[in-house]
């Protein structure tokens, strides 16, 4: 008898892994999304490319301040830093371009079918203590792994989860934070881990990036300004950059080290 039910939910196993990859196959991309190939740089990058994803959109509103959507605002600086981008001769890809909603899930598995690239949601914060101000850049804490992507279906505890977090998207939230500290001079929170769905449920190194408080009356008014959201794109672009040139380094210094020993 026990062997009969193991055989059945074996079955039922089975057939749930079968029809999630079906599902996920069939699943449309976000009509909004689209390829960007830029100019490619006379040194290949160690990624091919970078998926920005402005959050929020359609429905979806955000954090709201008086007329001021964080969805306009993250749509807005994606759209800047892809500019940036493409100056640096890095293809781009992006979750949506205009006013559109595009589910948590949907963005996640978007970028999941997006081969050799790097993941960066773009977002503002709001509290409700007035005086909580700056910036701060979000890695997952646990993050879904190539392997585990069959498995994408079963809810978060039923996982197996990596006990450490990812170590590239620490490198990539620590090179981001630096940049937008430095450019912006706002109030520096640092790089968090945090579970936030749409950068754990991406295999690629994945950062969530909150680029400034609508609930606190400092930040909205220099968010206000074209200036500013334009130092915002520039820090994260710098990031990327600063960190795609980190792992050239790297893995120079490993080609260098396996051509020593021949």
């Amino acid at each position: 008898m026990r062997q009969a039910v193991r055989n059945i939910l074996a079955l039922i196993g089975l057939f749930l892994m079968i029809a999630s990859f079906v599902w996920m196959q069939r699943m449309p991309k976000p009509q909004s999304a689209r390829l960007r190939m830029a100019q490619p740089s006379a040194m290949p990058g160690p990624f091919a490319v970078v998926v920005l994803d402005p959050g929020h959109g359609g429905q979806d509103s955000g954090a709201m301040c008086g007329g001021v959507l964080e969805k306009d605002l993250t749509l807005d600086v994606a759209h800047r830093v892809d500019r940036l981008l493409e100056a640096e001769g890095i293809a781009t890809v992006m979750t949506r371009l205009g006013d559109t909603y595009v589910s948590l899930a949907d963005r996640a598995t978007f970028a999941n079918r997006v081969s050799d690239c790097i993941f960066i949601s773009i977002h503002f914060n709001e509290d409700n203590q007035p005086v909580s101000s700056g910036v701060e850049t979000y890695y997952a804490a646990h993050q879904m792994t190539p392997g585990s992507f069959v498995t994408s279906w079963l809810p978060s505890l039923l996982r197996a989860l990596p006990e450490s977090p990812n170590v590239e998207s620490q490198s990539l939230a620590g090179f981001i934070q630096e940049a937008l500290v430095a450019r912006t001079q706002a109030l520096n929170r640092g790089t968090k881990a945090k579970q936030f769905f749409v950068i754990e449920n991406v295999t690629a190194p994945a950062v969530l990036i909150e680029g400034g408080f609508l609930t606190n009356k400092e930040d909205i008014s220099r968010l206000a300004s074209e200036d500013y959201r334009e130092q915002i794109a520039a820090a994260v672009s710098d990031g990327i950059v600063r960190y795609r040139n980190a792992l050239k380094e790297r893995q120079s210094a490993v080609a260098a080290t396996g051509s020593a020993k021949r």
